[in-house]
């Protein structure tokens, strides 16, 4: 290991973790099962189009497919349980959606990679982008790309324009397309309106520098008022998240890759990391201790500025019922110079190699599952992004009702995409670490130059 490298104490226990998690012998793909469709009867429409797919009718009755997801429990679980139960039902061919849920994430993959060579892995999964490219590098993920172009089952130009562009690309792969969305978040800035017309300001930060004006006024009104205990409070409560390091590197015209690889150490990056930290320095930036809430200390006027993921928005507005603030508090993204930055993030839908019949099927259930009124549904309850442009149509109520989630669904056009690398898996949790040592003073983290050059050479180790 190279003499920088061996200096960042703080990050090494990461490294052995995520070396671990990556670890593994080469598999080698199953061979794929051989088509038993009835060719001479493949779909047909009105107009005589015919499905590419070679694929009857027949051949897809009473089908059962496997679903793995990432949830043990809660509202995704729940929900996703009742949409297939529907899906089962109504459905007119009878294909049947097995469900399986794997408690989280990380769950998902091992045991999903786990059972790739195997005969009990499954024909669909809602995973992370980054863990299907990994799976796609040994030759288990099914191209949509034919069940998108096919004249039968797939989607005209007009359907593939209702979703965001930055929605699908997160899935490509040169032709390829390895998922369609599933859920899609963002991470935004949260600023307290309320206050900052207070504190003299009539408009959101524009720039970094704005950001700065008003995060240092708002730690000033903290030194000024009666109370000597919320003297190092006030500005922006600092978040460590990986998505608010990538965000901030992008705000300042930085991020993460110069090309394919990974590159970190880059003036305009050294400049973002040098404004966050000079932020914290100045006091108009602070930290919450280890386990306590952010959403609570913003509710309490603990800071101007928060940080926080769409899917926190209902515990953040339960946070501000609970100290009896009615402040208005409005979502934003990360200012920049000449470009803000708004990264967006989520789940997809892949489909495992497996029978034509299979794929078929689980295309079929994707394609049900991305109409417009399941898409609203799916957005209301869960709070995310709807994934369609036509779902906002059917969410008119939701967005009067939710102020918050409708400001972030209007910034929807600016989302950004994280890099599409299957290394990113374990790479995005080491940019968030190393964001995370800059802020709590650990020798080694200290100077922005150190750290990125640390987590560039870390970067490359992950990717090898």
């Amino acid at each position: 290991m190279k003499p920088l490298r061996s200096r960042v104490l703080l990050l090494l226990p990461l490294i052995f973790i995520l070396a671990a998690c990556t670890s593994g012998t080469p598999q080698t793909p199953l061979t794929k099962p051989a088509v038993t469709a009835t060719k001479s009867r493949v779909p047909a429409s009105p107009t005589g189009a015919v499905s590419s797919l070679q694929v009857s009718d027949e051949a897809l009755r009473d089908l059962t497919i496997e679903l793995w997801h990432p949830w043990f429990q809660g509202v995704e679980a729940s929900l996703l349980e009742s949409m297939v139960d529907e899906f089962n039902q109504k459905n007119q061919w009878g294909i049947q959606v097995a469900l399986t849920g794997q408690i989280n994430y990380s769950y998902l993959y091992e045991n999903v990679t786990t059972a790739l060579p195997t005969p009990r892995r499954p024909d669909l999964v809602i995973a992370l982008p980054e863990q299907a490219r990994a799976w796609s590098g040994d030759g288990y993920v099914a191209d949509l790309t034919p069940y998108l172009d096919d004249p039968i089952y797939g989607w005209d130009a007009d359907q593939r324009q209702d979703f965001p562009s930055a929605f699908l690309a997160q899935d490509t792969a040169g032709a390829a397309r390895l998922g369609l969305p599933a859920q899609r978040s963002a991470r935004f800035l949260l600023w307290n309106k309320t206050w900052a017309g207070e504190l003299g300001f009539d408009s959101p930060p524009r720039t970094p520098e704005d950001f700065h004006l008003q995060s240092c006024r708002a730690h000033q009104a903290m030194l000024a008022d009666a109370t000597p205990d919320n003297d190092g409070l006030g500005g922006w409560i600092i978040d460590s998240d990986s998505m608010t390091a990538f965000s901030w590197l992008l705000a300042f015209e930085g991020g993460v890759l110069e090309g394919q690889d990974y590159r970190f150490l880059t003036p305009n990056n050294i400049t973002a990391f040098k404004f966050v930290k000079s932020l914290q320095e100045e006091g108009c930036a602070w930290q919450e201790p280890s386990g306590q809430d952010a959403t609570e200390a913003f509710a309490a006027r603990g800071g101007l500025f928060a940080t926080a993921g769409l899917e926190q928005f209902p515990d953040q507005v339960r946070a501000f019922s609970a100290a009896g603030n009615s402040d208005e508090w409005v979502p934003l993204p990360f200012p920049g110079k000449d470009q803000d930055a708004l990264v967006i993030y989520g789940s997809s839908f892949v489909v495992l190699d497996s029978t034509d019949e299979e794929q078929l099927a689980s295309w079929l259930f994707i394609r049900w599952m991305l109409e417009g009124e399941t898409d609203a549904r799916w957005a209301k309850a869960t709070g995310l992004f709807p994934l369609r442009g036509s779902s906002i149509d059917l969410l008119g109520s939701y967005a009067v009702s939710h102020p918050q989630w409708a400001a972030a669904v209007e910034l929807m056009p600016q989302g950004q995409i994280q890099p599409q690398l299957a290394s990113w898996r374990t790479v995005k949790v080491m940019l968030g670490d190393g964001f995370d040592c800059m802020f709590r003073g650990t020798p080694q983290c200290l100077q922005a130059p150190v750290i990125l050059s640390q987590m560039e050479a870390i970067s490359h180790d992950l990717s090898e």
